[in-house]
């Protein structure tokens, strides 16, 4: 048998290697320009009257993106409210009860497909079962078609961290007579805490930045989100609205929205990653 070139291989190794250097190098500082971007420009419409007021009129100056901050939290809240507990219930019976089983696996496949379907379409399926049937745009049809973003994410999340956890600690939970539900919260989640934390932080992120969706169940609104049952402000529509605008104190408040996505998502995985660390005895 030949044997290959040890210059040949050397020289392949340090290619790849510089490319995959390279590639991530370039990802990195696209990254960082994007997100100087935002806080260079973002930073500018940060005021009191930004966090405190309802937006301004087309063309007048001043203004803020107060209902829209309270209506995407009202969502959002609502979403994860619903969906995270739905998805963790799926991702535990998919791995403490379904597995090997047919529907377990029927499951399994709708939830993976499912987290790859756009989220345009999972919009447009919300529109099509609670804003036609209602003859109205509300808020409460946004919760829906977040939280069905949410779920598999979650169950698949859930699923894969509570497979890692290995069974002598399943095994000695049950064999001091255990029931399998408080083995399942008591043992499990808390040896798995980390990465559940982990999975709800992924979908809360992959939620918080949704347009497509909203745009089909909660549209937006100049007011304050007093009920939603109405078409309800949320804070990706507005950037999406005030972006497209001619108006520069709108565009202004659109990178101030964009910056305060960003810097919450980044808060919140920042922070829940902090407490789901073990304690150190």
């Amino acid at each position: 048998m030949k044997k290959k070139n040890p210059h040949l291989r050397k020289a392949l190794d340090l290619a790849v290697k510089g490319l995959s250097s390279l590639g991530s190098g370039i990802g990195i500082a696209v990254l960082f320009w994007i997100l100087f971007e935002v806080v260079r420009r973002g930073a500018a419409a940060f005021n009191p009257a930004f966090f405190t007021e309802l937006p301004a009129p087309p063309g007048v100056e001043g203004g803020g993106l107060a209902n829209a901050m309270l209506g995407t939290l009202m969502i959002t809240g609502l979403a994860a409210l619903f969906g995270v507990p739905a998805g963790m219930l799926g991702g535990v019976y998919l791995s403490e009860y379904g597995r090997g089983k047919r529907f377990g696996d029927v499951v399994r496949f709708v939830m993976s497909a499912m987290m790859g379907v756009p989220s345009i379409l999972v919009g447009l399926f919300a529109y099509g079962l609670l804003v036609v049937t209602s003859g109205h745009f509300s808020g409460w049809a946004a919760v829906f078609a977040l939280a069905m973003i949410m779920i598999p994410i979650v169950s698949r999340t859930t699923e894969e961290m509570l497979l890692l956890v290995p069974n002598a600690l399943r095994e000695a939970a049950l064999a001091v007579g255990s029931p399998r539900w408080k083995v399942t919260l008591s043992v499990l989640f808390r040896a798995a805490r980390g990465g559940l934390v982990t999975g709800v932080l992924l979908a809360v992120a992959r939620v918080t930045g949704e347009t497509a969706p909203l745009l089909f169940t909660a549209l937006n609104s100049p007011y304050w989100p007093d009920k939603l049952s109405e078409p309800t402000a949320n804070l990706t529509v507005t950037i999406f609205n005030y972006a497209m605008s001619p108006y520069e104190n709108w565009q202004r408040a659109a990178w101030g929205g964009s910056l305060l996505i960003v810097a919450s998502v980044l808060a919140l995985t920042l922070g829940a990653r902090i407490l789901s660390r073990e304690k150190k005895t």
